[in-house]
């Protein structure tokens, strides 16, 4: 049994109508990010976020703003690989007035207040992102980044419907070169193109009450070829769509297939696995060895994430070759949400 290809969407389009439901033209996924997310409506369940992950060789740095409809929430994180030095600033922002949340994938957006400031700038096709924070684990950040978008480059652009009151965009992001630095205290990491890949999570919904998902991803080189892999489980199941690709120098093979994640949610420091349904197209193991754990219970509103950084081994057949993964870095979750 083999699931349907998905529709590829070739044309710009609005992800909603004029009451806020989901156009049922956008079903689909394209390999640009053409999809305006002009959400409207829904009072408290619209969800949005601008997720980066920098995987440099010393350290991964990730940075994202958020909106949650009835709360903008800020958080900075930073993993040293060696020492397993780790930190993390969370800044929650009531109603966040104030935060705007572009509509389309690679527009600018910012944050700033007493604590921090996030400046995520597109500009000719370079994302420049830099943080300030005088506390952060006690020592001064700063972080500027150059993330370079190859004009040629595929993304993962993919429209999930629940159904017409519910649905997500979701925009993936892989592979892109990335220079800078970051200096947290005397501590200075220096990110170079050759080795240092960022990977855009870019998300705009209207989700329901109670959600779970799990996200697979890597970009690193391998064996001098830019590899971005990409899984999703749960969250899509019975869809029609999925979030799942293989990034190969730019270019993205779409998998049409859901994937299962099999994990000990009593200890997610065991392996994982990450296979495809119904063939045998992926077949991986993820062995962590470092988890970060990030909480919210305010009573009605829940979220608990366990992300963790590790490696991934096993194999990816596509229709004309396969590709041989063998401790590839990356970064596998579960997210349960009551929000």
């Amino acid at each position: 049994m083999k699931q349907h290809a998905e529709k590829e969407i070739f044309e710009a389009m609005p992800l909603c109508d004029k009451k806020g439901n989901l156009n049922p033209e956008v079903i689909g996924f394209a390999r640009k990010p053409i999809i305006d997310c002009n959400l409207s409506g829904h009072f408290m369940r619209k969800k949005k976020w601008n997720y980066w992950c920098v995987y440099g060789e010393d350290i991964l740095f990730s940075v994202t703003i958020s909106h949650l409809d009835y709360a903008a929430v800020c958080f900075v994180y930073f993993l040293e690989y060696e020492t397993q030095r780790y930190f993390e600033k969370t800044i929650t922002i009531p109603l966040g007035a104030k935060v705007k949340m572009p509509t389309k994938v690679l527009e600018t957006i910012s944050f700033a207040n007493s604590d921090m400031h996030i400046n995520i700038t597109y500009l000719n096709g370079d994302t420049h992102l830099s943080v300030i924070s005088n506390d952060f684990d006690g020592e001064h950040l700063y972080a500027e980044l150059t993330i370079h978008h190859p004009e040629e480059d595929d993304s993962l652009n993919v429209v999930i419907p629940w159904n017409r009151q519910m649905f997500q965009f979701t925009a993936k992001h892989h592979t892109l070169p990335t220079t800078g630095i970051v200096k947290i205290g005397d501590r200075r990491y220096v990110f170079n193109e050759e080795e240092s890949f960022s990977v855009l999570d870019y998300g705009r919904g209207v989700w329901p009450r109670e959600a779970t998902w799990n996200w697979a991803m890597a970009s690193q080189r391998l064996r001098g070829r830019r590899i971005g892999l990409n899984f999703g489980g749960k969250w899509t199941d019975g869809t029609g769509m999925t979030e799942n690709a293989v990034f190969i120098d730019g270019t993205m093979i779409k998998i049409h297939e859901d994937v299962l994640f099999d994990y000990n949610p009593q200890n997610f420091m065991e392996p994982w696995t990450v296979k495809s349904k119904f063939s045998e197209t992926v077949e991986l193991t993820f062995t962590p060895f470092f988890e970060r754990v990030a909480k919210t219970d305010a009573k009605l509103i829940r979220s608990e994430v366990h992300q963790m950084m590790g490696y991934y081994n096993g194999r990816i057949r596509l229709e004309n070759s396969s590709i041989q993964i063998k401790q590839m870095l990356g970064c596998i979750e579960e997210h349960v949400a009551k929000w």
